[in-house]
């Protein structure tokens, strides 16, 4: 006997199954999660990918925790320019609304500074109300080091370059455990400001805080019921010619975005309440391992706040990617703009 299916149709989960499939991975895993007080082996750091749960590890230590102070930023980068995200409310990659009402993904208005520049930004921005713009420097995609920094070191430039000395390519016993080198290395500085907005990212993520604090409002992937994705228009945000302001500039020609509707996961009534968020505040020094598919709502605090991530390819082989896909909810995804 045979079945065929329809290739052009995603299959989905009944939203009872899912709950029930939330529910039975809460009962057997809780809310609670491990804290090492020193990097793990490479043995045991295989052992905590394979129950794929969120691991604080603390005691990981690289140099740019005890140098990157602002005048070592700036006297390291001087005017060597970077790539800096700004937005009106501080939310990149995030859904918003044009001023008809329209909601939209939109990707932050991208903006070429000096270090001197964006620490003078975000200790203005600080002490300013919510109104004025906000600066985050996430341009990702390997800013510090590509995967190409593996191939041929050569040809892998970064605006980073002079900071590397600082950020070691690679963690040995992640590496080891994975059987890979990271596909991206990236630094991230901003404010209180900044907002990461709830999503899942197809990585190993191995996440260090150097200055300031990171808060993580997290959900494993059987709960990605619970954030309602929706499919949007893409946007990115642009300025007029004779203003500073922030205006949403729709896209040509781009496929619509699949992402949340869940603005802030933390609100009260944001969540339904078969939700079980785990909340994990990471000081300097610390380090997250977020596992793959798992949902992330990130805030910080802190005059200034800088971090970093590795980010490994997860393994696609055998069944954990698929199944992380089905328990996305799968199947006919509604618009974002055909809802109150």
């Amino acid at each position: 006997m045979t079945v065929d299916l329809d290739a052009t149709v995603s299959p989905s989960l009944t939203r009872d199954l899912l709950k029930w499939i939330s529910q039975e991975y809460h009962d057997i895993n809780g809310s609670s999660f491990q804290t090492l007080q020193s990097p793990p082996t490479p043995a045991e750091f295989a052992q905590i990918v394979h129950i794929s749960r969120p691991v604080v590890i603390k005691g990981f230590q690289i140099p740019a925790l005890k140098r990157w102070t602002d005048d070592y930023l700036r006297s390291k980068l001087q005017d060597q320019p970077i790539s800096v995200a700004i937005t009106p409310n501080g939310r990149a990659d995030a859904i918003a609304a044009d001023p008809g009402g329209k909601l939209f993904f939109v990707e932050p208005f991208t903006e070429e500074i000096t270090i001197v520049k964006l620490l003078e930004a975000l200790n203005t921005a600080e002490q300013e109300s919510d109104d004025t713009s906000a600066s985050y420097l996430q341009s990702q995609n390997g800013n510090i080091y590509s995967s190409r920094s593996f191939e041929s070191p050569k040809d892998d430039p970064s605006e980073f370059g002079a900071l590397r000395e600082d950020v070691p390519s690679n963690i040995p016993w992640v590496t080891e455990a994975l059987g890979r080198n990271p596909d991206a290395v990236n630094i991230w500085i901003g404010n209180s400001k900044g907002v990461t907005s709830i999503h899942s990212d197809p990585y190993e993520n191995i996440y260090t805080v150097i200055r300031g604090r990171k808060h993580f409002t997290l959900l494993p992937p059987t709960e990605g019921w619970c954030l309602r994705e929706r499919l949007y228009p893409h946007a990115v945000y642009g300025r007029t010619d004779n203003s500073k302001d922030l205006i949403v500039v729709p896209s040509l020609d781009s496929p619509q975005v699949r992402w949340s509707s869940v603005i802030n996961p933390d609100l009260p009534g944001s969540l339904p309440p078969e939700a079980h968020p785990l909340h994990i505040t990471l000081e300097a020094g610390d380090t997250l391992y977020l596992p793959v598919g798992w949902w992330h709502y990130v805030r910080q605090s802190g005059p200034t706040t800088i971090a970093l991530n590795w980010w490994y390819d997860a393994e696609v082989r055998g069944m954990n990617w698929v199944l992380l896909n089905l328990l996305r909810g799968t199947g006919n995804v509604p618009s974002g703009n055909d809802e109150t």
